[in-house]
């Protein structure tokens, strides 16, 4: 189980009573302020990349490569404006989609795990743990899949609760009982439908859990019908004692309501909630005592990724730096495949040019249930490239977002030191591809069943019906996706699941500039909450703050320059994107593949990859030692770094004796490498 940095008690607050606070942040953005500053930086960076001393590679000088290898989106962009957040955006779900976990399954789960813990307790000497491993593998963890048989998880250290939890999780998704307790559920909620005068269908989720879908039209998109259609922004409206069958067929939305309260007053369910729509995070509407020399790599666009450099204002170093040079040089570690890092979101590009001859990259699922929010003519499968998931064409620079290239790259996805491209955090990983978001988002129970598949907790389902389980287990999560909503009881659920077996869980802490307290998944329990900074180490305008935030990373800010090199100081990562610029020759391009973005979904994933540089180095270390080992090593924040002004920042706290300003609690401290011990 996770550390106390993970276990924070959460207070439910009404999203609906806090729209108002969306327009009051929107009012005070300076946009034209900002707008006027990127423009001064676009001038500055184009001169700069064009082959002053900051931006001169290692590698391949930049005017020698082909233009389709240089070109960056996200220079020019800053300058309109764009990046800026403008407000905040309601929470919104799948009318007529209801999750719900009958608590029959949770005493039973309960029950199973309390007799696992049992029997792992028992052997004291090596032949009993030898015992537990061949009996662990005899017991499903070795499960056939189409790619031959799944081998068991790489061993954290001798935890008997993790283990206890892994086999558990293993009989519960065979176990008859489930299947016994789901098909009586089904029956009774049929029941429950029919006598409310609805039409509708309900099938077993994973975990125990129970899906339904009413009016099938309505959660089951056609053609004819925009996604958007069919979803609503959550009003958390009471349903009336006197209504009848035919209001809630006029009014799907209430309906779903009524039919949550209905089966909530039954005291049957652990819980009972909307299928919510879960956004990506981008921020936008935007041996001797001699020195050694630092392990750089080749790439040719790393001199433009400050993130990643060594903290300090000398040469070679940036104030926002995370130390991953000095992780990368004087541990002498640049990463691990034991290690797997799952990054559930809208996929990944694996045509991409720096991403296709990865060898980092394992096999990974999409977990996308409806054809159409896939955006890729069908429903779950074992192919998690991203076909795009761009939702409204008439937004401006409306694009598909690639958003889980970027975090993924970020990570370690590119090939680093192949002397093209970018650079990751970790070179070496296993990285696995969970695909959750399609065209306008992700659905919480796709979601919820991407966390599990990605922590080896259940099996997807193949085309045949046959069970796929995840070859490589998670050690690391990372969710760059986000909710204005507190954190459903689904999710914690899911998020439980994998971290009870020994799984570590990142998340995004939101861009609405809010307490994150008020956003999922970066409000959960178990999971490390990451903030935003920019390249002077301060949190940026647009992230959420407050005290559940644990670690504050680089997320960019692409209207500033706080490292004085001349350039937008956004993260540089895989993306395809449009309107590019070519760094050269000032001029724009079309298409490009590498894109500088922002947002706390850019922050996640550096912690993300110091937690899998740090399990490479420390191999056997738990979920839980991880977390607390990356807690040990953050810089403090001053209050300075994560001040701003009140009137911008809804529940800040005042700051004695500076009028007007306020302390936007930022986390533990800045994520920094260079403090880990050798």
């Amino acid at each position: 189980m996770m550390g106390d940095f993970g276990r924070r008690g959460r207070r439910w607050i009404s999203a609906a009573g806090l729209l108002t606070l969306g327009f009051i942040i929107a009012a005070c953005d300076r946009q034209e302020e900002r707008a006027e500053r990127a423009n001064t930086l676009v001038e500055a960076a184009i001169d700069q990349l064009g082959g002053g001393p900051a931006s001169t590679p290692r590698g391949t000088a930049l005017e020698n490569l082909a233009v389709q290898e240089r070109a960056i989106a996200g220079i020019a962009r800053a300058a309109s404006g764009s990046t800026d957040v403008a407000g905040v955006r309601p929470a919104r779900f799948a009318v007529g989609s209801i999750i719900a976990k009958p608590r029959l399954v949770v005493e039973l789960e309960e029950a199973v795990l309390s007799e696992e813990m049992e029997a792992l307790a028992e052997p004291a000497d090596a032949e009993g743990e030898e015992a537990i491993a061949e009996t662990s593998q005899d017991e499903g963890i070795r499960a056939q899949s189409p790619r031959g048989l799944r081998p068991p998880p790489r061993p954290k250290g001798p935890v008997i609760q993790n283990r206890a939890a892994m086999r558990a999780s293993r009989r519960l998704a065979r176990a008859p009982e489930i299947r016994e307790i789901q098909r009586d559920t089904q029956s009774k909620m049929l029941n429950t439908i029919d006598r409310m005068g609805l039409d509708g269908s309900v099938r077993p989720g994973s975990g125990g859990t129970m899906v339904i879908d009413l009016f099938a039209d309505a959660t089951q998109f056609d053609g004819e019908n925009s996604v958007e259609s069919f979803m609503a922004a959550v009003q958390h409206t009471e349903c009336p004692d006197d209504i009848t069958p035919q209001m809630m067929r006029d009014n799907k939305v209430l309906a779903t309501e009524c039919l949550v309260r209905e089966l909530q007053a039954t005291g049957e369910y652990e819980y009972c909630e909307r299928d919510y729509i879960f956004e990506h995070q981008f921020a936008r509407r935007p041996a001797d005592e001699t020195v050694p020399i630092g392990i750089e790599p080749n790439d040719p666009l790393w001199d433009l990724q400050w993130n990643f450099r060594n903290s300090g204002t000398e040469d070679g170093r940036s104030v926002g730096g995370t130390g991953f040079v000095d992780f990368w040089t004087r541990q002498s570690i640049q990463g691990s495949r034991d290690v797997t890092v799952a990054v559930v979101d809208t996929g990944l590009a694996l045509s991409h040019p720096d991403i296709v001859n990865s060898p980092n990259i394992a096999p990974g699922w999409d977990m996308v249930s409806d054809p159409a929010m896939g955006n890729d003519g069908d429903g779950r499968d074992s192919d998690p490239n991203d076909p795009g998931d761009l939702c409204d064409p008439n937004a401006p620079f409306a694009e598909d977002s690639y958003h889980g290239s970027h975090v993924a790259g970020t990570i370690g996805a590119a090939a680093t030191n192949n002397g093209a491209g970018v650079a990751g955090g970790s070179w070496d990983v296993t990285l696995v591809p969970v695909r959750a978001l399609g065209k306008c988002g992700g659905r919480l129970s796709d979601i919820n069943d991407a966390i599990r598949w990605a922590g080896g907790v259940i099996p997807a389902e193949g085309t045949s019906g046959e069970e796929v389980w995840n070859d490589n287990p998670a050690d690391i999560i990372n969710l760059s996706i986000g909710l204005f909503e507190s954190c459903p009881a689904s999710l914690q659920d899911a998020i439980d699941s994998v971290v009870e077996r020994g799984a570590v869980v990142v998340a995004a802490a939101g861009n609405a500039r809010l307490s994150t307290e008020l956003y999922s998944p970066g409000g959960c329990a178990n999971v490390i909450t990451v903030a935003a900074g920019d390249a002077r180490g301060h949190i940026t305008p647009y992230s959420n703050f407050g005290p559940d935030v644990d670690v504050i990373a680089p997320g960019g800010d692409l209207a500033r320059d706080d490292d004085g090199d001349g350039r937008p100081d956004g993260i540089l990562s895989t993306k395809p994107a449009k309107f590019c610029t070519d760094p050269v020759t000032g001029e724009s391009v079309d298409n490009c593949y590498y894109a500088l973005e922002q947002g706390t979904s850019m922050a996640a994933p550096h912690v993300s990859a110091a937690l899998a540089l740090i399990a490479a180095k420390y191999p056997e270390m738990t979920g839980a030692e991880l977390e607390s080992t990356l807690m040990s090593i953050l810089d403090p924040r001053t209050t300075e770094q994560c001040a701003a002004e009140c009137a911008q920042y809804p529940g800040a706290t005042p700051i004695p004796d500076q009028s007007g300003m306020c302390l936007r609690a930022c986390g533990n401290g800045w994520l920094n490498l260079e403090n880990l011990p050798d």
